[in-house]
C-alpha cells in the first residue's frame, strides 16, 4: 500500500462512458478514481492528484496520449506512475511505440473489464513494491531513519531550495556521548537498543519537515528547512534533555546515556556548499564534547568560510 488511505487511479479519457465503466470497476477494488477528458497540462495535474496508476487514452484532441506519456516521464516528479494506455488501434506499431514510451502496458477497445482491473492490480502492484525497494535503499535497518547517502542527496537539495529562494536552513550533528564504553561495557546488543531509542527520541520531537537521519555508527544528523541556527539549537536542546532522561535498563540497572550537539545555519555560514555547512556543525559537534559532553554548541558568523 503506499502512505496514502486509498489508492488512487487516473483516467484520462475523453469518452465519459470508458470514464464511467473503469470507474464502476475498478472502485470495487478499492481504487478511488479521478477522471479527466484532456491530458492538455497533465504533468501539473498529476503532481496535484498524484495517481498511482495512469490509464491514458492515444487518441484524443490538443494533447495525444503518446504526447502526454512523454511529457509526464521526462518530468522527475512523475516519471515513475505507472501507465496503461487505451487504443482502438491494434497495430503492433503503436503498441510498440506506447511501450517504448514507457507505458506498462496497451489495452484496446473495447476492453474486457475484467482484464483491465487485472492489468490495473499489475500495474499497481509492481509499483508498490518498487517503492519499497526504493524505500530500503534509503533507509537505515538498525534504527529506521534515513540512511547517509539520502542525507547526502536531501542536503543537496534543500541547500539548493534555500538558495533559490534566499530561504534559511540548518543542520543539527550529535552523537552519543562514549558510545564505545557502552558497547564494551553492556555489548553490542544493548549498544543497538541504545542507538534505536536515540533515533526515535529524534524522529519524535523532529517536526514533520525536519529530515531526521543516520550520519554513521552513533552518529545521527537533522535537516531542518527554513529555520534559522537560533531555531535549531532549541530543537538540540529538546532532544537532548529527552536522551538524558531515556530510562534504559540493563540486567536491572539504569544506564545514563547523554548526547552533544552542534548546530550550524545558511545564516552564519552561506550558501556555497553542503561541506561547509556540517564542517561547520561538526566543529560546534566536538566543541561540545570538549566542552564537556552533554550539551549544544551554535556556529557564530566567526566560521564562515573565507
Amino acid at each position: 500500500m503506499t502512505s496514502r488511505d486509498k489508492r488512487k487511479i487516473l483516467i484520462v479519457d475523453d469518452s465519459v462512458v470508458i470514464q464511467r465503466l473503469v470507474q464502476a470497476r475498478m472502485r470495487s477494488d478499492g481504487f478511488e478514481v479521478v477522471c479527466l477528458t484532456s491530458a492538455q497540462d497533465l504533468v501539473a495535474q498529476c503532481q496535484t492528484i498524484v495517481p498511482d496508476v495512469i490509464i491514458l487514452d492515444i487518441d484524443m484532441p490538443d494533447v495525444t496520449g503518446f504526447e502526454a506519456c512523454k511529457a509526464l516521464k521526462d518530468d522527475s516528479t512523475t516519471s515513475q506512475i505507472p501507465i496503461i494506455f487505451l487504443s482502438v488501434k491494434t497495430g503492433t506499431e503503436e503498441k510498440v511505440r506506447g511501450l517504448d514510451l514507457g507505458a506498462v502496458d496497451y489495452v484496446t477497445k473495447p476492453f474486457d473489464p475484467v482484464e483491465l482491473r487485472a492489468r490495473v492490480r499489475s500495474a499497481y502492484r509492481t509499483k508498490y513494491l518498487l517503492e519499497l525497494l526504493e524505500q530500503k535503499a534509503r533507509v537505515d535497518g538498525l534504527t529506521g531513519l534515513y540512511n547517509r547517502a539520502f542525507f547526502n542527496d536531501r542536503i543537496e537539495e534543500e541547500l539548493d531550495r534555500a538558495r533559490r529562494y534566499n530561504g534559511t536552513l540548518a543542520i543539527i550533528l550529535f552523537d552519543v556521548d562514549r558510545f564505545k564504553r557502552v558497547n564494551d561495557t553492556y555489548g553490542h546488543s544493548f549498544g543497538d537498543v541504545v542507538l534505536a531509542e536515540v533515533a526515535e527520541t529524534a524522529r519524535f520531537h523532529a517536526r514533520q519537515s525536519d529530515v531526521v537521519a543516520r550520519y554513521g555508527g552513533e552518529e545521527f544528523v537533522i535537516i531542518l528547512p527554513e529555520q534559522n541556527a537560533e531555531n535549531a539549537s532549541y530543537l538540540a536542546e529538546r532532544i537532548r534533555g529527552a536522551i538524558e532522561e531515556l530510562h534504559l535498563v540493563h540486567n536491572g540497572e539504569r544506564v545514563p546515556v547523554t548526547a552533544s550537539f552542534g548546530v550550524s545555519s545558511t545564516a552564519e555560514i552561506g550558501y556555497e556548499n553542503s561541506k561547509d555547512l556540517v564542517d561547520a556543525a561538526d566543529k560546534m559537534l566536538y566543541s561540545a564534547k570538549d566542552g564537556g559532553r552533554n550539551q549544544v554548541r551554535v556556529a557564530s558568523k566567526m566560521l564562515c568560510p573565507a
